[in-house]
């Protein structure tokens, strides 16, 4: 299969795909680029061509679901303001540990005399 054949994806892929490409191009995104971008689109939320013997069908319609829904949650925490990459796993970890963004200037002086602190002196007085 030549790179850039669509043959492996649906027709609801291709419907997709044309309806994604016609609004880039209403917003006056090049005709190239639209397809570019449309195509882009329909891979990332379905995983490639779902026909057999295209690339979708190595992903399990478990994960991809998933995917879709990592996308999607991504996407709204983006629009709200907030970094999508501050993920639920940092946050719940228990650690109490506090991001080094949302610390004062004291707070990382404080930080970095504590971790300064026992290491270096004590290697000094031991020789």
């Amino acid at each position: 299969m030549p790179r850039g054949d669509k043959s492996k994806y649906t027709d609801k892929q291709q419907r997709k795909a044309e309806h994604i490409e016609q609004s880039y191009e209403d917003r006056g995104v090049s005709e190239s680029e639209a397809e570019a971008r449309a195509w882009a689109t329909v891979n990332k939320q379905s995983g490639g061509g779902e026909r057999a013997g295209g690339s979708g069908r190595k992903k399990s319609e478990t994960a991809k679901r998933a995917d879709r829904k990592d996308s999607a949650d991504r996407a709204a925490k983006s629009r709200k303001g907030e970094s999508p990459n501050k993920g639920s796993a940092r946050r719940n970890s228990g650690s109490g540990s506090t991001s080094l963004t949302d610390m004062t200037r004291d707070e990382l002086m404080k930080k970095a005399q504590e971790r300064t602190s026992g290491g270096a002196r004590r290697c000094a007085r031991t020789s």
